[in-house]
């Protein structure tokens, strides 16, 4: 491996610094946007189960929010029907609908340096092709002979730097698109969870004073 480092030249040096970010992002988000640390299957159940009959105390509502991104989400609504008993319905559902914008950053996050790397990699890898032709040309003397030392080098910056990129931009556009759409989904997840909650705690809400 480092004969291929060394082989392809200066110019792979951004390439790798760019493989170990876009490495350290997959794992990252892996971790973060499990199943389990986002909408976990039966938090909505047990979030209806607890406020049946009343709505939960403040402590109960805090380890709510610390239970995943959908806990936070739904957290949010209750608080604000705690925080303003008198609240209507278009009040709850901008509470909710502002908790996910957050939740969605959150989610969010890291994703555009992965698709930028995702984009730059390969200009990268035309960047060291580039200067390995230039090297190439440069190999060539003016009598027409030229130096196969400075030939064969210019080829491989050429020919690695290539490759390289490509290895680089292609899984990471995979697993861009890949978080794009799970948290599409996690987010079709949380709206129809908040859908469900909405009239579920406006039973708690007191009546507005007619006029």
């Amino acid at each position: 491996m480092f004969s291929i480092i060394q082989a392809a030249g200066w110019p792979i040096w951004p390439l790798l610094l760019c493989s170990i970010a876009a490495l350290a992002i997959v794992i990252e988000r892996l971790s973060s946007l499990r199943p389990a640390r986002v909408v976990p299957p039966r938090l909505l159940d047990e979030v209806l189960s607890v406020t049946r009959a009343n709505l939960p105390a403040p402590d109960v509502v805090n380890k709510l929010a610390d239970n995943s991104v959908l806990g936070s989400v739904l957290a949010t609504g209750v608080r604000a029907v705690i925080a303003e008993p008198r609240i209507a319905e278009p009040g709850l559902r901008g509470a909710f609908e502002s908790a996910g914008r957050a939740a969605v950053h959150r989610m969010e996050r890291y994703l555009n340096a992965l698709g930028t790397i995702a984009s730059a990699a390969p200009l990268l890898g035309l960047m060291g092709t580039v200067i390995g032709m230039i090297e190439i040309f440069g190999s060539q003397a003016p009598t027409g002979g030229s130096n196969p030392a400075l030939l064969a080098h210019g080829i491989s910056v050429a020919l690695y730097n290539t490759a390289f990129g490509l290895m680089i931009a292609i899984p990471s556009l995979m697993f861009y698109r890949y978080f794009r759409g799970l948290i599409d989904a996690y987010t079709l997840d949380m709206e129809q969870a908040a859908d469900r909650l909405v009239p579920h705690l406006l039973r708690f809400a007191v009546p507005r004073a007619p006029g």
